[in-house]
């Protein structure tokens, strides 16, 4: 009890709330009717952490974008335009997740923001017509990160963009 009488407030409220979820845990997280709950937490109520550590000896396929998936990408994007990344996973590329789909996009655009972009359709000359357009701006506002257009502090891309957009 003494060490208790030398906490703080702060680390005194910190300690209950612990001992509230380790009482929590207790309570609801070891199921008898599923044995796998057995193991993931310790008697006194702490994470047993090796549980929800990944299997040793498993490892992750590590999947390669080629150049077919990219023209598939480039398809779906003609038929059914950025944004519909569910559609176009399920009709052309299956074993890509939509947010797998929507990372390669931006990469492909070159821009970290798609919103202006929603419901856009065009083809590979579109799509690399927009990444020059992209890569221009963010080079003269110093926003060009990673082969990505990012937005500014200061409002210049946005501007650039809701201009250029307009113009279109």
């Amino acid at each position: 009890m003494e060490v208790e009488e030398k906490l703080s407030p702060a680390d005194r409220l910190t300690k209950e709330k612990q001992e509230w979820v380790k009482q929590f845990r207790l309570k609801f997280c070891v199921r008898p009717d599923f044995e796998i709950t057995k193991n993931m937490i310790f008697p006194d109520g702490t994470l047993n952490q090796d549980y929800f550590r990944p299997p040793k000896g498993i490892k992750q396929e590590e999947r390669k974008w080629t150049e077919v998936e990219r023209e598939l990408l480039i398809q779906g994007i003609e038929k059914h335009g950025i944004g519909h990344f569910g559609e176009i996973s399920k009709e052309l590329l299956p074993k890509w997740s939509t947010n797998d789909l929507r990372v390669k996009c931006i990469r492909l655009i070159g821009r970290q923001n798609l919103q202006l972009y929603r419901g856009w359709k065009g083809n590979a000359d579109d799509i690399a017509r927009e990444y020059e357009k992209n890569k221009e701006i963010g080079l003269k506002y110093g926003s060009w990160k990673q082969g990505v257009l990012v937005y500014d502090d200061d409002g210049n891309v946005e501007k650039a963009l809701l201009e250029y957009h307009n113009c279109l």
